[in-house]
This record gives C-alpha cells, structure tokens and sequence, in this order.
C-alpha cells in the first residue's frame, strides 16, 4: 500500500478526517454558531472543502500566503487572525481586487489601528476589522469591556470608510494548559464572556458588533453554551494529533495525519532503531508531553494498521535522523532495515508545515494527493 512512496511522507486519512469535520460541524449546530474553520494547520482547498461540508463559507487563516490561497480558489470570507502589520495592507488589498474576496483583519492596539487605517487610505482600500479582545492568555488582545477598547474602536471609526469595525474576537490558546474538561469548560465561558461584554460595550455606545467570534477547539468542544457568540473558530479538530489526545480532547483513532518513515539504521549501541524522519519531518515540538511524556516527538506504529509498536517512540531528532529506542535486539528483527512505519506527530500544526502535500488514504490505498500551501 505505500510501497512505492518515497519517505518521509504525510498520509492523511480521509475516513477519519471526515468523520472529525461532521462531528464538529454537528457541535457547533447544537450549540447555535457558525462554524469559521481555521486552516493553519490544513493549508489545503481539499480539506478547507471536507470542512465546511462542500461548502466556500467563512474561514480563518494566519498568513496572508494562506489568504491568497484561499482566496483564489474561490473562498470569500476570510479572517486573517493575527494582527496585521501595515506593510502587508497593499498585498492584501491586491488580493481583494483580484479575487473579489473579502479580507477581515484583527488589531489590538489604538496607535496599530490608526497606522492601518492611514495606510489603507493611501491605498484607498476598504477593510473589515475585528478587535481582539484578552481573555487571560496575555498572547494578544485588549483589557474586555474596557476605556482601552473603546479607544480601538474610536480609531477605527476615525478611518471610515477604509476600516469598517465588524466586531469582536477572542482566543483561548491558554485552555491547552489543561488535561481536565471541567477547566476547560470554565475557560470557555470566560472567553465568551469576555467577547460578549466586549461587544455590547461597544453596542452601547454606538458601534455595531455584528461578529462575535470566539474559539479553539478545546473550548468549542467543552463549552457549557455560547450564548451572544455568532461564529467559532478552531482548526485542529480537523487532524488532532498527540496533544490533543493527552488533553482528552480526542482518542487515538480521530488522529487524521501520520507521517510514513522508514528504518534506515540499526543502532546496536543503545539499542535502537533510526528512521529517515527527524526534526525537519516531525517537528521539534514536544507540547503532549505534558501530559503524555511517553509521546517524544511522535509514537511509532505500524505502517498499515497505525497500531502502536509496544511503547516505541522518536525520543531523539537530528535534522534528517529520528532515533527511536528499542527494548531489545528483537526489535531489529521484527523492522528490518527498509521497513516502514507511521509516527502520530506531537503536534499537527508543526509537523504539517514541512510537507507541500498529503497522500490521502482511504480504504486502506493511497487515493489521490492534495497539495497544501505554504510559506507567510
């Protein structure tokens, strides 16, 4: 079945990716909000389609490489998440032109919005703005419900109509600090309710919020409800890898990526074994072993059934080498050099980033290959 595969390679199953789109698409219809998948990790039109149920709706994205991506193969409603810096204004507005999509930008600060606004001025470009708000990551974003936003939104409707203030938005990345659902679940209503005090803060004083838009797929998943939130954003649930299931966020049969290796070396000093997947491959990220110490930076398992091999796991990465330790010499027998294996990565978002493609598997053979973008 993967035979003919050069490695390391990025095999994503469909069966699964499927199934995990469905059951956070049926979430977010019980729980009354609209779905913007975030694509940071995905980069691919393919799944951004799997998603959304066949579906262009709105979507997140974190590069403007992402943006023109998407934008171009027919997306129109795209959230770039991360603040914008001005100078990445006339790429921006170069892709609305050309592509007739619509670019929704976050800020945070009073002087960044009004540097924006100018610039898009000068551009003479129109831009729809988000306002983050903090709710105790302390990453990004202003005090909630506070004089602070009031003053971004007065920067922003100061740069009318260049910038046109559509609402509010929030991120939780701190619920990842948690392998309990119950603190998750209180993170997620401070996190609503951050984004929802904030937004009829401004209400009250004149400025439509039409956005609400909160989410991670921990707090999605978790939250008691999200009453006066309009959309979710969350994009792992897509794939979820060792992080997520240290966190009891998913089990081990939702992991949707694997990256197919293969043994290129029998150290008999330690023992063990030496696959062609290192750190450029898997990622130096080892965020599950918080709470999955055993994880490395990637379980080993078998090639066609993805079932773990005993406790065998990438412990040590050099730049085209993973080392995984074996308990004995059996082992050199049972994967002889030349054999193959699946890693379930530490963390999908790192791991994906080094590959322009997935090999879809789907009933057990390699079905087609969807590329995937790249780059900022």
């Amino acid at each position: 079945m993967f035979e003919r595969l050069d490695t390391p390679r990025l095999i994503l199953d469909s069966a699964r990716l499927t199934r995990n789109a469905d059951r956070m698409r049926a979430r977010c219809a019980d729980l009354g909000v609209i779905l913007r998948p975030h694509l940071k990790t995905a980069k691919s039109a393919n799944v951004a389609r799997i998603a959304a149920g066949g579906e262009r709706g709105p979507i997140t994205v974190s590069t403007l490489a992402e943006a023109e991506y998407f934008a171009a193969a027919g997306w129109r409603d795209i959230l770039y998440s991360t603040a914008i810096a001005p100078g990445k204004l006339a790429r921006a507005h170069r892709i609305q032109h050309e592509t007739g999509a619509r670019l929704l930008f976050v800020v945070d600060d009073h002087d960044a919005a009004a540097l924006i606004g100018q610039t898009a001025a000068a551009l003479d470009a129109r831009f729809g703005v988000l306002i983050e708000v903090d709710c105790g990551e302390h990453r990004s974003g202003v005090e909630p419900a506070s004089p602070a936003l009031l003053k971004v939104a007065d920067a922003i409707a100061s740069a009318a109509p260049y910038l046109e203030l559509m609402g509010i938005m929030s991120h939780a990345g701190h619920s990842y600090a948690f392998a309990e659902s119950e603190p998750v679940r209180a993170l997620a209503e401070i996190e609503r309710f951050a984004a929802v005090s904030s937004a009829d803060y401004l209400r009250e004083r004149g400025y439509p919020c039409p956005i609400v838009s909160i989410g991670s797929t921990p707090t999605v998943l978790f939250a008691g409800h999200l009453e006066g939130v309009t959309e979710v954003r969350a994009g792992i649930y897509l794939f979820h890898d060792l992080a997520q299931l240290s966190r009891g966020v998913c089990t081990q049969e939702d992991i949707a990526v694997s990256v197919l290796a293969t043994v290129i070396g029998h150290q008999r000093n330690g023992p063990s074994l030496i696959l062609d997947a290192g750190a450029l491959a898997l990622s130096k990220d080892v965020g599950a072993n918080r709470f999955l110490p055993e994880a490395g930076y990637g379980l080993v398992c078998d090639a066609v059934t993805l079932e773990p091999l005993g406790s065998l796991a990438v412990t040590v990465v050099h730049q085209e080498h993973g080392n995984v330790p074996v308990p004995d010499d059996s082992w050199f027998a049972r994967l002889p050099i030349g054999s193959l294996v699946r890693i379930l990565p530490n963390h999908a978002c790192l791991t994906c980033a080094a590959y322009t493609s997935y090999d879809v598997l789907q009933a057990g053979e390699i079905i087609a290959k969807w590329p995937r973008t790249g780059g900022w």
